[in-house]
C-alpha cells in the first residue's frame, strides 16, 4: 500500500514556514475540541524511551514521552519514532484497534510535537522494537517544523545558534554532549575517591589574579565598586587549603577577555584542584594516572584518532624541560637572555615574528618567551607531553626550583598541541610572592595586559601560613574535544557566546 508520509523541511524560506506555522496554530483550537490540553501540565512515564527499547515483547503497561521526530501513514496504520536525549524508539497505532484514537493522531499530531503514550511492546516485522499504542495523550504542539531528520541543520552556525535543533537531528551531537557529561562524572569520581572535596569560590572578584589574561571587568551597584569575572578560582582554593581542607577542586566557569579560536573561547569550564603536601612531580605522577583512567572509562583503549591523527596515550608520558624544548625547536637558549629586549633583539635577528593580538612592543620578558613556545613548539606535540621547569617570568604563582631559581617547579601536559593542564609545586612564601607580584604589577605599568594585579587579601592569607601545596588547572572543554573528536570547542559547548543575529 502507499505510504503518507508527514515531512519536515530543510532551512525552509521564512514564507513556506510562516504557512506551516498558521497550519499548526490552527490546530490548537482542535486539540482542545479533542479533549486535550494544547500544553498539557505533566504525564507520568513508567519508563524512559532507551529502557523501553529494551523491555521484552508483550510487556504491557508501557508509558512513555517524547518528540515525534518521525511520521508514517499507510492507510489504517501509522508508524513513527519518538525521541529524547536518550535514544529514540518507534511506536505504531493501528486503527482496528483505536478506532476514532487513531484519527484524532492523525489529525492532531505533526513531527515536533510532544505525546505521550501508552501500550505494548513487540518487535515489527522488519525487527525493529515497538511499542504497540493503545492510548495517546496530546502534551504540546510545536509551532515551527523542524529541520529534516536525515540531513539537520546544515549550517555551522545555525548548528550553535540554535543546538536544541541541532541535537534533535544530529546523532553525533547528542553523544558528544552525553560524553561530556560522562568524562566530567569520571574525572568526579576519581578525584572524590582519590579524598578530594569539591567546593565554590567567587565568579565575581575584587582581583583579577591566578592566572596570566585579560579579565572582563563589571559594575556592581549595590556596593558602588568595579569588579572582574573570575579568570581562574585558584586564589580562593588556596585559601581554603590554608584553612585546614587538604584536598579540593572546583569546576569552575571561568572568563578571559582574549581571541577566539579552534582552542580558545572568552568563557570555558576550568577544573582546577590543590592538593597539600605535594610537589610538582607527586603532581605528575597523579594526573597521569586520571588521564589514563578517564581514557579507559570513555574510550575503552589508550588510544584514540582526533582529526585523522592518532594520539597514543599508552607507556610513560616523556618529560622536557621549557628550556631544552625551545632549543630544540628554533635554536634559542632562553636562558642566555636576561632581559626583554636582548631576547627581542635575538627574535628580530632570527625573523621571528608573532600573529597574537598581544602588544608584543610593551610585552615583558615571560610573554615573549611564551609567545615564542606557542610558535615553535606547542603545535609539533601530539602524544601527550610534560614540559617542565619553566622561567620564573612565565610563573607568578609557582615556587622557584630549590636548584635554580630562575624556573619554577611547573609542568604542563600537552596533547595534540593543546595544552590541557598546567600545575605547579606552589608558591607558598608570603615575602616571595609579595615580590612577583610587584613585579607584575610594574610589567603592568609598562603596557604588558597579560599580568597579573596585586592581590593584596591573598598575600594577607599567606601570612597567616600555607602548607606545602600542588595544584592544577584542567580545560575540560579542550579535553572533551579530544575525546569527542570536535574540530573546535565551540562544538562541545552547548550554548557557545556568539554575535546576536541582525534583526
Amino acid at each position: 500500500m502507499e505510504s503518507i508520509t508527514k515531512t519536515a523541511v530543510v532551512d525552509c524560506p521564512e514564507t513556506a514556514a510562516n504557512e506551516q506555522m498558521q497550519v499548526r496554530l490552527s490546530k490548537i483550537p482542535q486539540i482542545r475540541e479533542a479533549g486535550f490540553h494544547p500544553y498539557a501540565e505533566r504525564f507520568e512515564k513508567t519508563h524512559s524511551i532507551a529502557s523501553a527499547g529494551t523491555l521484552a515483547d508483550g510487556v504491557g503497561g508501557v508509558k512513555i514521552a517524547g518528540r515525534v521526530i518521525g511520521l508514517r501513514y499507510f492507510g489504517k496504520l501509522a508508524f513513527g519514532h519518538i525521541y529524547d536525549i536518550g535514544g529514540k524508539v518507534q511506536f505504531a497505532l493501528q486503527k482496528n484497534e483505536l478506532g476514532m484514537v487513531f484519527d484524532k493522531f492523525r489529525d492532531l499530531v505533526d513531527i515536533g510535537d510532544f505525546v505521550g503514550f501508552e501500550g505494548e511492546m513487540m518487535t515489527s516485522k522488519t525487527g525493529e522494537k515497538t511499542l504497540n499504542a493503545k492510548s495517546f495523550t496530546f502534551l504540546s504542539k510545536t509551532l515551527r517544523p523542524l529541520p529534516e531528520k536525515f540531513h539537520g541543520l546544515t549550517d555551522p552556525e545555525l548548528r550553535l545558534r540554535r543546538r536544541y535543533l541541532d541535537l534533535i537531528t544530529s546523532e553525533e551531537s547528542r553523544s558528544r554532549f552525553l560524553n561530556r557529561t560522562k568524562i566530567i562524572r569520571t574525572i568526579r569520581n576519581f578525584l572524590d575517591d582519590n579524598d578530594f572535596l569539591e567546593i565554590d569560590t567567587p565568579v565575581l572578584t575584587n582581583k583579577a589574579t591566578g592566572a596570566l589574561a585579560r579579565p572582563f571587568v563589571t559594575h556592581n551597584n549595590a556596593l558602588s565598586i568595579d569588579v572582574f569575572l573570575r579568570i581562574a578560582p585558584e586564589t580562593y582554593l588556596k585559601r581554603a587549603i590554608a584553612g585546614g581542607f587538604d584536598r579540593v577542586y572546583e569546576f569552575a566557569r571561568s572568563f578571559r577577555n582574549e581571541g577566539v579560536d579552534a582552542s580558545h573561547l572568552p568563557d570555558f569550564t576550568l577544573l582546577e584542584y590543590y592538593a597539600a603536601y605535594w610537589n610538582y612531580e607527586d603532581n605528575m605522577a597523579f594526573t597521569e594516572k586520571l588521564v589514563k583512567n578517564l581514557m579507559m572509562a570513555v574510550k575503552g583503549a589508550l588510544k584514540l584518532t582526533y582529526d585523522n591523527t592518532e594520539i597514543d596515550f599508552d607507556g610513560d608520558w616523556p618529560r622536557i624541560s621549557f628550556r631544552d624544548l625551545i632549543l630544540r625547536d628554533s635554536g634559542i637558549d632562553i636562558d642566555k637572555f636576561a632581559t626583554k629586549e636582548e631576547l627581542q633583539k635575538e627574535l628580530d635577528d632570527r625573523g621571528i615574528k608573532f600573529e597574537t593580538d598581544v602588544n608584543v612592543a610593551k610585552a615583558g620578558r615571560g610573554t615573549l618567551i611564551d609567545l615564542l613556545y606557542k610558535k615553535v613548539s606547542r603545535p609539533a606535540l601530539i602524544n601527550p607531553t610534560f614540559i617542565t621547569h619553566h622561567p620564573l617570568d612565565l610563573s607568578p604563582m609557582a615556587r622557584s626550583s630549590d636548584a635554580n631559581p630562575l624556573i619554577v617547579d611547573r609542568f604542563q601536559l600537552v596533547i595534540n598541541g593543546w595544552e590541557v593542564v598546567n600545575a605547579y609545586s606552589e608558591l607558598v612564601d608570603p615575602v616571595d610572592q609579595a615580590a612577583r607580584f610587584r613585579q607584575q604589577a610594574q610589567a603592568r605599568a609598562g603596557g604588558d595586559t597579560e599580568t597579573m594585579d596585586v592581590d593584596n587579601d591573598f598575600l594577607l592569607c599567606m601570612e597567616y601560613g600555607m602548607p606545602p601545596i600542588s595544584g592544577w588547572g584542567m580545560g575540560i572543554d579542550r579535553i572533551v574535544a579530544l575525546l569527542t573528536n570536535a574540530s573546535t570547542l565551540r562544538d562541545v559547548i552547548l550554548f557557545p557566546l556568539l554575535r546576536p543575529e541582525a534583526e
